[in-house]
């Protein structure tokens, strides 16, 4: 009777086991090859030696919304306070305004870039690093991190614009 229960044990056993797993694996298919639906125009950047925070492109808009932006002589100390408030809550964690940290010190960044190129930067960074060269090379610089989009407004990313017009 013992020997009976084992076998009877033993065959359920190898049952479960014969019949557990036979699930089929769907296998991924990995294509490897070109997109043939969009054609991107590829611009690389001279290497000129200098690093990229340091150059001085007075003519580059960048990619984005931003296509002309005429800056008054004079700053606008009320959107600059605003502008100031912005950056200490959304960009102080990787900006410091006078020296580099995880990203570019703003001070002078006018005195380097376009307004549309910054304003470009602040509203869509992730575009900007795909389709500009000089934000790629900006990428290499610090190390790989890229800016972080904050989903700022426009209205936004003018004012911290025109906080960075007031450093010194």
């Amino acid at each position: 009777m013992i020997r009976l229960d084992k076998l009877i044990l033993l065959f359920a056993v190898t049952l479960l086991i014969s019949c557990g797993g036979k699930e089929e694996k769907k296998e991924e298919q990995i294509k490897i090859g070109k997109s043939t639906t969009t054609q991107k125009k590829e611009t690389k950047p001279v290497s000129t030696g200098v690093p990229a925070s340091k150059k001085v492109d007075l003519t580059n808009k960048g990619v984005g919304p931003i296509k002309n932006l005429v800056l008054d002589a004079t700053i606008d100390e009320k959107m600059a306070a605003q502008g100031a408030e912005l950056f200490k809550t959304k960009c102080t964690a990787c900006h410091k305004t006078h020296k580099k940290f995880i990203g570019p010190a703003p001070v002078d960044i006018l005195k380097r870039r376009t307004p549309e190129w910054v304003m470009n930067m602040i509203l869509d960074p992730e575009k900007m690093i795909k389709e500009d060269p000089l934000a790629q090379e900006l990428l290499k610089e610090h190390n790989g991190s890229p800016m972080a989009n904050q989903s700022l407004k426009e209205e936004e990313a003018r004012a911290i614009l025109e906080y960075f017009r007031t450093l010194k």
